[in-house]
C-alpha cells in the first residue's frame, strides 16, 4: 500500500465515524430498541395500535394518582386520556364516560390498541369505572395495560382478563383507532 493511502484511509474512517456520532447525538440515529414514534420511518410500518402501545409501555411503574393524567401520575382513565391525546385521539378523562366512547366490538376481535372497559371495584354496579388498554391475545386471554390502584401494584402495568377480578368486572372491549 503506497505511503499517503493509509493516513487518506484513516482520515475517511474518522470522519465517517465523527459524523455517525454527531448524527446519533444529534438523535438522528436511534436504536432499534426505541419505540417508533408518530413522525418517524418506523412508525409507517407500524398499525397506530403498536404505535400506542410502545408510548404507553414507556409509563409503566408511573404511580397512581387520583385524577392524575400527565407523564408524573395516573388514575386509569387519565392514562388512556394521556396516551391517546399523544396520537390526536381524544378520550376522556372519566372512566364513567367511556360507557358512549367508541364502537363495541366483540371480545373475540380485539386488537392491540383497543380500549377495554369494565366496572368499579364493586362489580355489582355496572357502570364503566376502570379502563384500560389491549396489548395482545394470548390463545382466549387478553393482556392489557392500564394504570392500576390496586394496593399490591398501585401503578401502570399489565394484567390479563382471565384474573377472576377482571372477569367479573368486564363490560366490553371499543375500537377507538378504524
Amino acid at each position: 500500500m503506497k505511503a499517503w493511502i493509509r493516513p487518506l484511509l484513516l482520515s475517511m474512517m474518522l470522519a465517517v465515524a465523527t459524523s455517525i456520532s454527531a448524527e446519533a447525538r444529534a438523535g438522528l440515529i436511534k436504536p432499534s430498541s426505541w419505540a417508533a414514534v408518530p413522525g418517524d420511518s418506523l412508525a409507517a410500518k407500524t398499525s397506530l395500535g403498536d404505535r400506542v402501545l410502545q408510548f404507553a409501555q414507556k409509563y409503566l411503574g408511573t404511580p397512581y394518582v387520583y385524577a392524575g393524567k400527565d407523564g408524573r401520575g395516573f388514575d386509569c382513565s387519565g392514562f388512556l386520556y394521556f396516551v391517546y391525546k399523544n396520537f390526536s385521539i381524544a378520550l376522556p378523562a372519566s372512566s364513567g364516560a367511556y360507557r358512549a366512547v367508541g364502537r363495541e366490538i366483540r371480545l373475540q376481535d380485539a386488537r392491540p390498541g383497543d380500549v377495554m372497559v369494565f366496572t368499579g371495584t364493586n362489580s355489582a354496579i355496572r357502570q364503566p369505572g376502570h379502563v384500560g388498554i389491549v396489548y395482545e391475545k394470548m390463545g382466549e386471554d387478553i393482556r392489557f395495560i392500564h394504570c392500576s390502584s390496586a394496593k399490591n401494584t398501585n401503578c401502570v402495568t399489565y394484567n390479563v382478563l382471565s384474573q377472576p377480578n377482571y372477569t367479573r368486572r368486564f363490560l366490553k372491549v371499543v375500537r377507538v383507532i378504524e
